[in-house]
């Protein structure tokens, strides 16, 4: 169930780079600016936003199956719309689709493995969700290049991209058992309704009486950490749009390195912060206080930004450096994810998740239009120097979470107190 889950997640965060991937080729074709070609981010993450933020509701209700099903047919047709594109105006609109698509995925992966991993496993699941993340990003950009080298098209590179995406969308139904949850087993009846005949083979869990949409809100109106878990989000996501999207001008700007080379970084950059996830597996459960994994992590990866941006590490070490930010980046994730869990309502796994993780778009969203403005008013270190500071407003954030996390868990345990 991890690995199949880890594969979808990395087929959602390659969809997040294809058009990144191809903004060279719009540029050339249609004379789009970086403004432009940011704003199509912007579109694809603010749906996104809104999407991911109430998607995680419908989750709680249907359970996982078919909202990621929906998730990933949407991608499929908008990957399909980009190949056919031939105005901004489609662009828009594919931006569009795959950002409701891009929304279920926080919630659903989230929902499914709080409910079926064990504990003892958390930590490690968190890590192969966040690693495939990162190993989608990293092949986003190389398949695409690939494709466009081979055929000479962009366009076929989009449509490949949508062959990849069907797989996918087929593997949710071979892999149907390994994906189901309490909501998506039974109603309130006790009757399947969800893929009734892959579920004969799974146990059946009786399934808890399940808040209202209305209680779900107030749960989350009453629990801080969660604001401060969205601002947490909203930081590093913000923070890393600005090396998904512009590395290559970046690089080229401020070391002189070739197009080729800073392709090849940025997917460096992935696979260093995949490699920092694994790593970070294993720190996540060797404390209970992984607010401090993060915040050593973040702030070094922050300075290491800030060097960058102000030109004071040798052009020859720029793409370690970058490799560097993305690896401690990358460590803090699943101690990020168990800090989170522990502001989580019991009953409101989908909600909670997919409000939380709404910030990540939020960041995504702002941060490509602003880094774009400032690119095409040639202020290439703005980006990276903006990158450096949110993540110290990331951990600022995550010390905000932890503080409320042990401030809930004594009123817990001073409620318990007084009821024995």
């Amino acid at each position: 169930m991890i690995a199949l889950i880890g594969l979808l997640h990395g087929g959602s965060h390659f969809y997040q780079l294809v058009l990144p991937s191809l903004y060279l080729s719009l540029n050339r074709d249609f004379g789009y600016s970086f403004a432009e070609l940011g704003f199509l981010a912007t579109v694809f993450f603010v749906v996104s936003g809104f999407g991911q933020a109430s998607s995680g509701f419908v989750v709680d209700h249907l359970g996982a199956r078919p909202v990621l099903r929906f998730g990933l047919a949407c991608m499929v047709a908008s990957a399909l719309l980009i190949a056919v594109a031939d105005a901004y105006w489609v662009f828009i609109i594919a931006a569009f689709i795959g950002g409701a698509g891009n929304s279920v995925f926080h919630p659903v992966d989230f929902s499914i493995i709080n409910q079926n991993v064990s504990q003892r496993r958390l930590g490690h699941a968190f890590s192969i969700h966040g690693v495939s993340g990162n190993l989608g990003w990293a092949l986003a950009p190389i398949f695409i290049t690939f494709f466009i080298v081979q055929t000479g098209s962009w366009r076929f590179a989009a449509a490949a991209a949508a062959v990849v995406l069907f797989a996918l969308f087929l593997a949710t139904f071979i892999g149907a058992s390994l994906l189901a949850t309490p909501a998506a087993q039974t109603d309130a009846k006790g009757a399947a309704t969800d893929d009734k005949q892959a579920d004969e083979s799974v146990q059946e869990r009786p399934r808890a009486a399940e808040p209202g949409f209305a209680a779900k809100l107030r749960m989350l109106h009453e629990k801080p950490g969660a604001v401060g878990a969205f601002l947490f989000f909203a930081f590093t996501s913000g923070s890393m749009s600005s090396v998904q999207n512009f590395t290559i001008p970046i690089l080229g700007s401020l070391y002189g390195i070739g197009k080729e080379w800073a392709s090849s970084a940025l997917s460096m950059y992935m696979v260093s912060a995949g490699v920092g996830l694994l790593i970070g597996g294993f720190l996540a459960g060797s404390t209970d206080r992984t607010e401090r994994i993060v915040a050593g992590s973040l702030a070094t990866s922050g300075l290491v930004f800030i060097l960058l941006a102000m030109g004071m590490l040798p052009s020859g070490l720029a793409v370690a450096g970058l490799c560097v930010a993305g690896f401690l980046s990358g460590m803090a994730g699943p101690s990020r994810d168990m800090l989170v869990r522990r502001v989580t309502p019991k009953g409101a796994l989908g909600s909670v998740y997919g409000l939380v993780y709404s910030g990540m778009d939020v960041g995504s969203a702002l941060g490509p239009v602003v880094y774009g403005f400032m690119l095409d008013h040639q202020t290439y270190r703005g980006p990276w120097l903006v990158s450096g500071l949110a993540l110290f407003g990331a951990v600022l954030a995550a010390f905000w979470v932890a503080y409320c996390a042990r401030r809930q868990q004594q009123v817990h345990s001073v409620a318990q107190g007084s009821a024995a």
